[in-house]
């Protein structure tokens, strides 16, 4: 196969032969060439039902007229200046209407980017140095935001200054903030999980962490490179009602495009160089590329009932759950709106500690057998499938087929 061939080249040139871990998978990854609507397809001809989405951003499916026609309008004028230019005020401005609590914002290159600058915009604005994040919880590969995430790799975080907490654990953070509040910079934490797989929010425990960071003179940070955008056209601290400090943002604001933002009220925002004295900086921000790319995207979502892929979602989700059940797999599937997570696990799923106790041998089975089958999911147990405007009738069906033939060759293996 050339995806073989291609990936014993690139284990020459890349560490594990992939450009970001989530890619590597045994024997070998796909490498994919093209994608269209609700599909992609690899270098040897073969046809998948894409759940992945390139982890996201491809909300209205690969290759969107609109989005294609207006980045390619864009190439033909230039792809980087180094200077402003009058799309990244058009693309904020949508952001900002969009979503009235990052009143001021700086684009990044990515969500770890975002993440790590609203971090040190943090300890900078309120001049104290304890983080507190979620156990399991993914916030981008620097050092301060990589503890406890559910991959096999060292422990890179300080634990001086970062204290975790389990997700949806409404008494543990309290305690916490009852003894370190006065030196906590902030809580970042994502409103819906999706980096230890999908796991809904507790609302008593967004409630807690609005009113324990406020008391405290701490800042709360959303980070919504997931969930802005995905659930409907607002951010999800706009769905739930809970006003953050700070915002990051990724993925679907670039439509595909390499791209993140971080952002919030006017007065932190205020620190930020050069009016502050935070410094920060990125050639490539505000990329026109990435810019009309997002304007683009974001301006079809206006128009789009987002019913449509959560109904999918929802009743593909207890399909699913139903045709395991069958069998005898135990699992429980996630879903919150358009994404899901499938986990091979009798526990419900609420945190990371409940999530790490899943299969992940099991999913990885059933991940090939999809494979085989021409779906594509995400590889890893503690990963969020995503679900695209494209996908439609034809996908269902073809998605529950492969389904039941997955579930019933990893079942004979047991």
């Amino acid at each position: 196969m050339l995806s073989e061939k291609l990936f014993e080249e690139a284990s020459k040139l890349f560490p594990g032969g992939v450009n970001s871990p989530v890619r590597y998978y045994d024997p070998f990854p796909r490498f994919i060439k093209e994608g269209k609507g609700s599909r992609i397809f690899d270098v040897d001809n073969g046809r998948y039902i894409d759940y992945c989405l390139g982890f996201g951003p491809m909300i209205l499916g690969h290759g969107d007229h609109d989005v294609v026609k207006a980045v390619q309008e864009q190439a033909d004028k230039g792809f980087s200046f180094g200077a402003p230019g009058e799309s990244e005020v058009r693309l904020a401005k949508i952001i900002r209407e969009a979503v009235p609590s990052v009143e001021m914002m700086r684009f990044t290159n990515s969500g770890t980017e975002a993440t790590m600058h609203a971090i040190r915009l943090a300890r900078h604005f309120t001049g104290r140095n304890l983080i507190v994040k979620i156990e399991g919880g993914f916030h981008g590969s620097h050092d301060y935001a990589l503890d406890s995430i559910p991959y096999n790799r060292a422990r890179n975080t300080d634990q001086n200054i970062t204290i975790e907490v389990p997700f949806n654990g409404v008494e543990a953070l309290s305690d916490t903030f009852h003894r370190y509040g006065k030196k906590i910079a902030a809580l970042i934490l994502e409103p819906v999980m999706g980096n230890i797989g999908v796991v809904k929010p507790d609302p008593e425990f967004l409630r807690v962490s609005r009113k324990l960071t406020s008391e405290s003179g701490s800042l709360l940070i959303f980070d919504e490179v997931i969930t802005a955008f995905r659930f409907g056209y607002k951010g999800y601290q706009d769905m739930v009602g809970i006003k953050p400090d700070l915002t990051t943002m990724g993925k679907i604001i670039g439509g595909g495009l390499p791209i993140g933002l971080f952002g919030g009220r006017e007065e932190i925002m205020k620190n930020v160089a050069p009016r502050g004295k935070l410094y920060q900086q990125g050639t490539f921000s505000g990329n026109p590329l990435a810019m009309i790319s997002g304007i683009a995207t974001l301006t079809r979502l206006k128009k789009m009932d987002y019913k449509k892929p959560t109904d999918y979602a929802e009743r593909l989700s207890k399909e699913i759950a139903k045709i395991m059940d069958d069998e005898g797999i135990n699992v429980t599937v996630n879903q919150a709106g358009t994404m899901f997570t499938i986990f091979f696990n009798h526990e419900p799923v609420v945190n990371y500690a409940t999530a790490a106790g899943s299969d992940s041998g099991l999913f990885f089975r059933f991940f090939l057998e999809m494979l085989k089958n021409g779906i594509f999911v995400p590889k890893s147990q503690f990963e969020a499938c995503f679900v695209s405007f494209a996908h439609g009738k034809e996908e269902y069906t073809d998605t529950l087929e492969a389904v039941r033939k997955s579930v019933s060759a990893i079942a004979d293996t047991k």
